[in-house]
């Protein structure tokens, strides 16, 4: 229900991200892991250390983006920052949904530090039975 990426796209963007002049001021990507609970579609995100107020939820026709800032602890102009490897700053993912979830009905929750979205798959998109009719009366049939 997800659709997948091409994942060497996803390492040149990582690259860049990394390697580009300016690259800490560049949204971070977040790690996610996404299956299927029944009827639901789950999307849990890592963002530990981010506030719940500092996320940002969109959904805009089958895209979903999730956006989240985390501060860093202790500001560098009051404090001797002795090691700093916690990325901070603005964390950005995308994710094309496919037509058979309802986004309508999307459901999220945060809990230690991991985002967690529910997303129902569509009613039209469920299986169902189709009634098979008996045919009509007024039916005529044509010979040759």
């Amino acid at each position: 229900m997800l659709m997948r990426t091409d994942p060497f796209r996803e390492l040149d963007r990582l690259a860049q991200q990394l390697l580009a002049p300016g690259a800490a001021s560049r949204p971070t990507a977040m790690p996610m892991d996404a299956w299927r609970d029944g009827e639901v579609y789950v999307v849990a995100f890592d963002l530990p250390g981010v506030t719940p107020e500092a996320i940002d939820i969109d959904v805009e026709r089958n895209m979903l983006t999730v956006k989240a800032r985390r501060e860093p602890v202790a500001k560098a102009d009051e404090v001797q920052v002795e090691l700093s490897e916690r990325p901070v700053g603005v964390f950005s993912r995308q994710i094309v949904l496919a037509d058979t979830l309802d986004t309508e009905r999307i459901d999220a929750d945060y809990q230690a530090g991991v985002l967690t979205l529910r997303i129902p798959i569509a009613e039209r998109a469920k299986p169902r039975k189709i009634p098979i009719g008996a045919g009509t009366p007024d039916r005529k049939v044509i010979t040759a």
